[in-house]
């Protein structure tokens, strides 16, 4: 390979390094509930974290859904992430977390997903969840994924007047990107469609308790025909140098 002849000898073993220090992503096991279970306490309040019931209850129901990415070196929960199959009409008429995150009756999922949460203490772990995701996510034919975003700068712009009410606030923009960070943390990210606000969606007070439903679309999807018949060791090569382009 032409990388070969120009690689330094003194820089492969930094490279080695580099990968054998990043966390490693895979799916979730019951056997993880322990560790996921510092990680929320970690990152979320008594009120918002989830219990050793809802975890256990989410592997359970959709273990191929269900991600972590731990330390190489002490085995520790970085990030998880949870979703669930589900539809876009469900979903635009729900109207808190809880709406979302369960199961509708009669609810005919498609090809979309639900973010149920994200969770993380590292920033490099929440990309690797998604890099590991994407193939899998390929394969199975997932096109879209929904989730509810918080938007802490909520209740300064309204203490100080920079917005009349939570749903200008939302769809106000600074440089062509949402001006609120959270809502322009996932527009970087792909999220940009902004399906609806919602008023006590999830106690969060800098939010005023207002979530926004946000879509966010699977890069490549639309190929997928051929992802699920291409073999997933090739699959999963062809994610790792297009997420470089994309």
């Amino acid at each position: 390979m032409p990388s070969r002849s120009v690689r330094s000898p003194a820089m492969a073993p930094q490279g080695i390094a580099r990968v054998a220090s990043r966390p490693r992503a895979r799916f979730l096991g019951l056997d993880d509930i322990p560790q996921l279970l510092r990680l929320e306490a970690r990152q979320w309040t008594p009120e918002q974290a989830a219990d050793e019931a809802a975890l256990r209850s989410r592997i359970l129901a959709h273990p191929d859904l269900c991600v972590g990415a731990f330390c190489p070196k002490t085995g520790e929960a970085l990030a998880s992430l949870f979703m669930k199959p589900a539809c876009r009409e469900a979903l635009v008429a729900a109207r808190s977390w809880h709406d979302c995150a369960g199961q509708p009756v009669g609810a005919k999922p498609g090809r979309s997903l639900f973010g149920i949460s994200l969770t993380s203490v590292d920033p490099e772990a929440a990309c690797q969840l998604i890099r590991f995701f994407w193939p899998h996510a390929l394969r199975h034919g997932w096109r879209d994924i929904y989730l509810g975003s918080p938007v802490p700068g909520l209740r300064r712009a309204l203490q100080e007047g920079l917005a009349p009410d939570a749903e200008t606030y939302v769809h106000s923009r600074r440089g062509g990107l949402p001006a609120d960070a959270q809502l322009r943390y996932y527009h970087r990210k792909g999220f940009r469609e902004i399906v609806g606000v919602r008023p006590d969606y999830f106690p969060h007070a800098e939010s005023l308790d207002h979530g926004v439903l946000l879509r966010g679309t699977v890069p490549l999807a639309a190929a997928w025909p051929l992802w699920r018949i291409l073999p997933f060791a090739v699959l999963r090569r062809a994610t790792h140098w297009a997420g470089a382009l994309l």
